[in-house]
C-alpha cells in the first residue's frame, strides 16, 4: 500500500482516497459506478461497512486479474480526481481493457430502475435510462448525447434556449424548460445525437419510456 499526500490538501482527503481505493478493488469496479446507483435511489448501499461511494476509485488490472485500485481525493474537481486515478491506474496496469458484457437479466434490471450501465471515465458512459414523467431542461457542456429509444414515445425539444439553467454539478446545467428549439417524436428504434452544449428537454413521455444514452466526449 502507498499513500501520497500534496501539502495544501484538506487532512480527509488521505483517508477518503484510501476508502475509494479499497472500495474499488473490493467490489472491483470503479467507484464511479456506485455512486450513480446510489444517486438514483438505492440509497440502502450506504449500509454497507468499508464502503465509499465517492468516484475517483479504478481498480488495476494486471493479466486480466484485478489486483489493487488507486483512490484519489483533494484535486480541484472530482473529474481531475478521477482523471488522477485513471491515469495511474492505467500506468500500472499491463493488460488491455476487457470486453463487458451484460446478460438480459442485468440490462433489464437496470432498466427496471433506470441506471448506468457501464463507465468508462473519460471517455465514455452508457446509461439505461428509464423515464416516467417529463425532466427539465438539460446541458451537457462537456458530453454529447447518443439516444436510442427501446420503448414507448417522448416528445424532445433539442435546442432553443433554456429557461433558468443552473449548474447543478460540473459541466452540467438543468432548466425549467426551453424556449424556441425544434420538437421532435421519438418512438421505438428512432436515434438521436445530440451534441455537446446543444439544450434539449424531453417535454412529454410515455410511461415508461426506456433509452439508451451513451455519453461520449
Amino acid at each position: 500500500m502507498a499513500l501520497q499526500r500534496v501539502d495544501g490538501t484538506f487532512a480527509a482527503g488521505a483517508n477518503i482516497s484510501i476508502g475509494k481505493a479499497r472500495t474499488a478493488a473490493l467490489f472491483q469496479k470503479p467507484t464511479r459506478v456506485f455512486e450513480d446507483i446510489i444517486g438514483k435511489g438505492r440509497t440502502a448501499m450506504v449500509a454497507l461497512n468499508d464502503f465509499t461511494p465517492l468516484q475517483d476509485g479504478v481498480p488495476i488490472t494486471v493479466d486480466g486479474q484485478i489486483v489493487g485500485a488507486v483512490g484519489v481525493s483533494g484535486a480541484a474537481s472530482a473529474q481531475q480526481d478521477e482523471e488522477l486515478a485513471m491515469s495511474a491506474a492505467a500506468a500500472v496496469s499491463n493488460a488491455p481493457p476487457a470486453v463487458t458484457y451484460f446478460d438480459r437479466s442485468q440490462v433489464n434490471e437496470a432498466f427496471d430502475k433506470g441506471a448506468v450501465l457501464f463507465n468508462q471515465g473519460e471517455s465514455y458512459m452508457v446509461h439505461a435510462s428509464r423515464r416516467e414523467n417529463p425532466g427539465m431542461a438539460e446541458i451537457h457542456t462537456k458530453d454529447a448525447d447518443i439516444v436510442y429509444v427501446l420503448d414507448g414515445t417522448a416528445t424532445l425539444v433539442t435546442g432553443g434556449t433554456a429557461i433558468n439553467p443552473k449548474v447543478v454539478e460540473p459541466d452540467e446545467l438543468r432548466g425549467s424548460g426551453i424556449e424556441g428549439g425544434e420538437a421532435r417524436q421519438m418512438k421505438q428504434g428512432d436515434v438521436i445525437i445530440v451534441p455537446a452544449g446543444v439544450a434539449h428537454w424531453f417535454k412529454e413521455v410515455s410511461k415508461p419510456f426506456l433509452y439508451y444514452v451513451v455519453k461520449a466526449r
